[in-house]
């Protein structure tokens, strides 16, 4: 119990100088890996404004949102991922919606992300505790790095009045009933340890 609540307090303590690093408004909360053979990167999370987006470099996994930022009722979140070159393994970055607390010891969001060997995750935290919302997919419209190294994604959650429709690159990957989700709350970005990825054209659209 005593070293839950140091693992929470410690991220919390995390989230302000992070956000100081930040563009204007937004926040960062990172996630330490907990596996021995798993393990974080050296150096510091950048989360920084460039061109019309934004860019991240992760040597930890994080999340990254503005408060400002909310959708409520049916909505469309989308977002433009371009991975700028392959980790040393498989990990995920995309959208996060339906945030609430995210600072805080009860944050709850859901997310749906893709990876370089062209699958697509959807999963949902709360507090501590990350939990599948549907089996992890393989699609082919979800692109893998090209001979450069990099992959650019377009990503879309299209919450509608009875279902949420997760697409990749214009295709529907996966649907499933809205009832019983929580698609109302800050929406914003996750990006997975060991990564560097562009991201632009982040919106919510009705």
């Amino acid at each position: 119990m005593k070293r839950h609540v140091f693992r929470v307090v410690f991220a919390l303590l995390l989230v302000a100088p992070l956000a100081a690093q930040s563009p204007k408004g937004w926040k960062v909360r990172p996630d330490s890996s907990a596996s021995a053979s798993d393990p974080d990167a050296a150096g510091n999370i950048k989360f920084v404004t460039m061109g019309t987006g934004f860019h991240a470099t992760n040597p930890r996994a994080a999340v990254y949102w503005n408060p400002a930022n909310t959708a409520t009722g049916n909505y469309t979140l989308k977002g433009t991922f371009t991975l700028m070159k392959p980790s040393g393994h498989t990990n995920y970055y995309g959208l996060v919606f339906g945030g609430s607390d995210l600072e805080g010891a009860a944050q709850k969001y859901t997310y749906f992300m893709v990876a370089q060997d062209g699958t697509w995750l959807l999963k949902k935290r709360d507090g501590e505790a990350a939990t599948d919302v549907a089996p992890k997919g393989t699609n082919a419209v979800v692109k893998k790095p090209d001979s450069s190294g990099k992959s650019t994604n377009a990503l879309e959650v299209r919450v509608g009045a009875d279902k949420i429709d997760y697409v990749v690159n214009g295709t529907v990957v996966h649907s499933m009933p809205k009832s019983g989700a929580k698609t109302d709350g800050v929406y914003g970005i996750r990006v997975n340890h060991l990564l560097e990825v562009q991201i632009d054209g982040l919106a919510v659209t009705k």
